[in-house]
C-alpha cells in the first residue's frame, strides 16, 4: 500500500503566492506584525482554509485558529501552526511554511477521503518576531496566560502606533477569545534557520527542546559636544562606551559553555558626523540551553556594561525586558517524529533549537514538539533564506503522519507533560 504524501506542486505554489505579500525585490519579505502585508496575507489564508473546508475562529489577540472538524468533536484537539509575520528583509520561509503545511495537510486528508478522529486545528500566532512590537511570540504569550493582554495591547512601535488600535485597524481584533484546549497535542513545523541540518547532511531536525532565552535594552548616557574643538582625553563619549561594551558582549558569549550573545539594535544620538554622541541604545540577546550558564553570562554581560560606562565617564541603565525559560519538547511526540522521517526513508537528526517559536509557550500547558528543514547556507530573517521545494516537502509529509498518528488516537491516550 502506498503511503500517504502532501502535494509538492500545491504546496510551492501556495508558499509562492503567500510570498507576494510584503514582497521585496531580492526575493524576501517585509511582512511586520499588524501591517497592511499582514492584513492581506491574513485574508489570503482565511479565503484558503475555508475553501478547503475548515472554521475560523480569531481571538482578542488576532490569533487565527482554523478548524478541520474531526469525528468526535469532544476529544482533546491536535494543533500545529506557526506565524506570518517576518522580519524587516526577512524571509519567505520563516513562520509561514509552518502554516502552510498545515494547510496542506488538511488538504492532503481531504484528497484521501480521510476524517480524523479529533479536531485538527492549525494557528497563525499573532506577532511572533517581535521585530515591530516587543516582545515577539506575543499572541501565543498571551494564549498561554504568560503576557497580560491589556499590557500588550499597549506595546508601541517606532512611530508611537500601539498594537491594540493596529490590531483593530486591520480588522483582527477578535471579539471573544477562542480556546480549545486542553490539547492533545502540538507540533510546530519551521525552517531551522541554522546551518546544522545543510552539513549533517539530514533531512529532519528533531529538537529535544527550544533554549532559553533573554533580551535586554541598555541606555549609555555620555555627554554630547563637537567633534573638532573637543579634546580625546576630555570626552564622554556614548558610541566609544558602546565599542567597548558590544567587544565584551561578544567574547563572553566566545568563551561560554554553548551560550549565544547578540548585539541587535543600536541607536546613537544625535547620530550626526560631526557630534560626539550624547546617547546610545542597544539590545542585547542571550540564549543558551543550559540556564544556569546563561544566567551566568547574563551576569558577567551586565557587569562589564558597568565597568565599561565607567571607565568612560558615562552613565548605563540596564533592563532585561524579556525572559523565556528553555521548553524541553515531549518525549514521545518527539521519538514519533522521527519514527514517522524513518517510515518516510528521511534522515533525521536530533538537535535542540537556537531560535525562539510560539511553541516556547505552547509547550507549557500541552504536548509538544517541532519538525525542522535545513535552511540553505544556514541564512534566514534575510531575504537570501531558502529551503529547497524538496525538503519543504519532505517537512510537510513528515507532519502529514504525526498528525494522522495523533488525531487518529482514540479516547483514553495520553502524552504526558514533558519535565
Amino acid at each position: 500500500m502506498s503511503i500517504l504524501k502532501t502535494d509538492s506542486e500545491r504546496l510551492k505554489r501556495f508558499l509562492t503566492e503567500i510570498a507576494v505579500f510584503g514582497a521585496t525585490e531580492n526575493g524576501g519579505v517585509t511582512r511586520l506584525a499588524l501591517t497592511d502585508e499582514d492584513r492581506d496575507a491574513r485574508n489570503q489564508l482565511k479565503a484558503w482554509f475555508e475553501e478547503a473546508g475548515c472554521e475560523t475562529h480569531v481571538d482578542r489577540m488576532g490569533n487565527m485558529f482554523f478548524v478541520r472538524p474531526g469525528r468526535n468533536r469532544d476529544l482533546a484537539p491536535v494543533l500545529t501552526g506557526s506565524h506570518c509575520d517576518s522580519q524587516p528583509q526577512g524571509g519567505r520561509f520563516d513562520g509561514i511554511l509552518g502554516i502552510v503545511a498545515g494547510l496542506e495537510v488538511v488538504c492532503a486528508l481531504n484528497d484521501a477521503g480521510i476524517t480524523l478522529e479529533r479536531d485538527f486545528i492549525v494557528v497563525n500566532w499573532t506577532n511572533e518576531e517581535g521585530s515591530r512590537f516587543t516582545p515577539g511570540t506575543t499572541g501565543s504569550g498571551v494564549f498561554a496566560g504568560k503576557l497580560e493582554r491589556e499590557a500588550m495591547y499597549g506595546l508601541t512601535d517606532r512611530n508611537g502606533l500601539t498594537f491594540g488600535a493596529e490590531l483593530e485597524r486591520i480588522g483582527y481584533k477578535g471579539v471573544e477569545d477562542f480556546d480549545p484546549r486542553p490539547l492533545h497535542a502540538n507540533f510546530e513545523y519551521h525552517i531551522e534557520q541554522g546551518p546544522v541540518l545543510e552539513r549533517q547532511g539530514k533531512t529532519i531536525g528533531v529538537p529535544k527542546g527550544i533554549v532559553c532565552l533573554r533580551w535586554y535594552d541598555v541606555d549609555i548616557k555620555g555627554v554630547p559636544n563637537h567633534a573638532g574643538p573637543t579634546p580625546m582625553n576630555e570626552r564622554q563619549d556614548a558610541v566609544y562606551a558602546f565599542s567597548k561594551m558590544a567587544v565584551n558582549i561578544f567574547e563572553i558569549g566566545l568563551a561560554s559553555n554553548d551560550v549565544v550573545t547578540t548585539v541587535g539594535e543600536v541607536h546613537p544620538q544625535p547620530n550626526s558626523r560631526n557630534v560626539i554622541a550624547g546617547d546610545v541604545h542597544f539590545t542585547i540577546d542571550i540564549r543558551g540551553w543550559d540556564e544556569t550558564e546563561t544566567d551566568r553570562v547574563c551576569s558577567e554581560v551586565e557587569e562589564a556594561i558597568r565597568k565599561n560606562a565607567e571607565a568612560t565617564g558615562c552613565s548605563v541603565d540596564i533592563r532585561q525586558t524579556w525572559a523565556v525559560e528553555r521548553a524541553p519538547f515531549q518525549p514521545e511526540l518527539v521519538e514519533l517524529i522521527h519514527e514517522k522521517a524513518g517510515e518516510l526513508g528521511l534522515p533525521a537528526l536530533d538537535m535542540v533549537s537556537g531560535a525562539s517559536h510560539d511553541t516556547v509557550y505552547i509547550n507549557q500547558f500541552a504536548p509538544s514538539a517541532m519538525i525542522f528543514v535545513p535552511s540553505i547556507g544556514g541564512r534566514s530573517h534575510a531575504e537570501v533564506e531558502e529551503t529547497s521545494w524538496a525538503d519543504c516537502t519532505a517537512g510537510a509529509d513528515t507532519l502529514l503522519h504525526c498528525i494522522l498518528k495523533t488525531g487518529n488516537d482514540p479516547e483514553g491516550v495520553t502524552y504526558a507533560m514533558a519535565d
